[in-house]
């Protein structure tokens, strides 16, 4: 993938730089999920094995998926914290076998400590996907500056326990930009010069928050940095519907085509061929 030039002079944040490759976010992309935990919410198990895992990965790469977010922790209510070393020995040599195997693809982190992303920047990731903003791990953001990585920096309560509590009383698009403000100076007086903002769709935020947040996604950083959008099978969407996490994805793509709307350029995504097709929709529109 090669970046439009006119497009990245004309918007400074419409391209990201992964290893020296530069990815234009000109388009939407499709982030896919890995998981692969025993106890994730609503795909655990499935792909705990590296030939079931990379079965997926070829899966989503063929639905439509430009990159890969490989999770070795749930991060569901009550799910069990591991250990920096226990996330480590579940991902094994499963990165770079997944590098080995679809070089174009590209590969995100999902974890919250530094110790984690250094060992996936020596397996080869591309991105660093950290729900804490660098809250649960003091050395992050440091070791996210040595990696020069792009960073998804998540808007969350500031602590571990506390992460799925509805703590903010104060207008939620108001708390966030504060939020990211702080962080995104923070980050960048550390040198890290790719940033990508995800809400952080159903971590301490009431069903009525996650609704504004969508309905106002444009006013996040008044968009300055491209948003990633992470809403697939969250309970904010089945619960008040009363349905599964497997039995809204009608509910689901509408919502995507509304953040696409707003201006959300990666949609992380469990069901690839869908968002695949409401991207489609989007860009007929324009």
């Amino acid at each position: 993938m090669k970046a439009n030039i006119s497009t990245s002079r004309s918007n400074p944040f419409s391209t990201m730089n992964c290893r020296g490759q530069l990815i234009d976010l000109s388009e939407p992309k499709i982030m896919g999920i890995l998981n692969i935990t025993p106890d994730s919410f609503s795909d655990g198990g499935q792909f705990n094995n590296e030939n079931d895992a990379l079965r997926q990965v070829e899966k989503m790469i063929s639905e439509g998926a430009s990159m890969i977010d490989i999770g070795a922790q749930s991060t569901r209510p009550q799910a069990q914290l591991l250990s920096a070393e226990e996330e480590i020995s579940r991902l094994g040599s499963l990165i770079s076998k997944i590098k080995k195997e679809f070089p174009q693809i590209l590969i995100s982190l999902d974890s919250f400590y530094s110790e984690t992303v250094k060992f996936g920047f020596d397996e080869g990731i591309d991105l660093i996907n950290d729900i804490s903003g660098g809250m649960f791990d003091d050395e992050m953001f440091k070791t996210v500056a040595k990696t020069q990585l792009p960073y998804i920096l998540m808007h969350i309560n500031p602590t571990y326990d506390s992460m799925h509590d509805k703590l903010i009383d104060e207008d939620i698009i108001l708390k966030m930009n504060y939020y990211f403000s702080e962080k995104i100076q923070e980050l960048r007086r550390l040198g890290i010069k790719d940033l990508i903002l995800d809400p952080g769709f159903g971590f301490g935020k009431t069903v009525e928050q996650n609704h504004q947040v969508i309905a106002e996604l444009d006013m996040i950083s008044f968009g300055e940095y491209p948003l990633l959008v992470g809403i697939s099978r969250k309970s904010f969407i089945y619960k008040p519907l009363g349905k599964s996490p497997l039995d809204i994805e009608t509910e689901t793509q509408k919502i995507h085509l509304k953040v696409l709307e707003k201006g959300a350029k990666i949609l992380r995504v469990h069901d690839v061929l869908a968002a695949r097709q409401t991207i489609d929709l989007f860009l007929q529109t324009q």
